[in-house]
């Protein structure tokens, strides 16, 4: 297994008054990571296609000069509310991120499937009701991407597409080569599902990881305060330092290591802590943990 951390980690780091997007990718060398994650949102989004692929290459190079890989593209996506309802159109702003992805050059795409809301919310309809349509656009996307040797994949991402069985699920509902998993480790506890069972579950159809930890508080005490959201079942959660949290991460990695997953697990630090500091010390943590 390859030790990589997500952008997004970085936070304020990424800020072009801070140390912008290239310094947060010459930290992660420093500390010792060999891939990186791109995240829409934390390096600068074009509207103009052209511009925003001039951009992304501009970030590709600079990944490669520095020697630490470009995995994975990771960006929002709605195929149940985005681009207004039109599942076409959002189809289609989808695949010109595939060719935003093929100018950072990685290998994997992850894109959302839909926050739910207010689709679940309002109506009350079922993830049954609508994975139909999610295949739909993840189908067409992951179609188009196989042409450019990008692999595309959901995460347990956004609540509503959170649970290991709706996951699974979709990926069957998909049912193309090219289409897999982003397995992220800690984000089952924002369904309240047991990290080492919904890893169990998803791990032969990951294509890419994520090691995140939380602190878990039950939700029938008190709000502990800033920092801190609530699970869908209403349990307490904040970001923590891998290792430090109620996630078991090695027990997650063991689980992977049995359905002989050999590629990246990077990081994803949502701590209160300075990042820096919370992905330096997670590093340490989670290459013992591999080991």
């Amino acid at each position: 297994m390859k030790l990589g951390v997500s952008l997004y980690s970085f936070r304020e780091y990424a800020k072009d008054e801070n140390l912008g997007v290239k310094g947060c990718i010459d930290k992660a060398k420093e500390i010792g990571f060999e891939g990186l994650d791109i995240v829409e949102g934390t390096c600068k989004i074009y509207a103009d296609k052209d511009e925003y692929i001039a951009y992304a290459k501009d970030i590709g190079d600079y990944c490669k000069q520095v020697g630490i890989e470009a995995v994975c593209f990771c960006v929002g996506s709605d195929f149940l509310n985005g681009s207004g309802g039109d599942l076409q159109k959002e189809i289609d702003r989808v695949k010109d991120l595939v060719d935003v992805a093929e100018a950072y050059g990685v290998k994997v795409m992850r894109h959302d499937a839909t926050p739910g809301y207010p689709y679940s919310v309002k109506t009350g309809r079922s993830f049954d009701a609508v994975v139909e349509r999610l295949a739909q656009g993840y189908r067409a996307v992951t179609e188009y991407a196989a042409t450019k040797g990008i692999k595309t994949c959901v995460e347990n991402h956004g609540f509503f597409v959170q649970d290991p069985t709706r996951v699974e699920k979709l990926v069957n509902t998909v049912n193309h080569p090219n289409f897999g998993a982003l397995v992220d480790m800690g984000n089952f506890a924002c369904a309240d599902a047991n990290s080492p069972y919904s890893v169990g579950v998803m791990a032969p159809y990951a294509v890419h990881v994520h090691a995140k930890d939380f602190h878990i508080k039950n939700g029938a005490g008190e709000n502990p305060g800033a920092g801190w959201f609530r699970s869908r079942g209403g349990n307490y959660l904040r970001g923590s330092i891998i290792g430090h949290g109620d996630i078991p991460v090695r027990q997650c990695i063991n689980i992977l290591k049995g359905v002989g997953y050999d590629g990246f697990i990077n990081i994803e630090f949502e701590g209160m802590e300075d990042p820096i500091k919370g992905i330096s010390v997670g590093y340490e943590n989670l290459k013992r943990f591999c080991e």
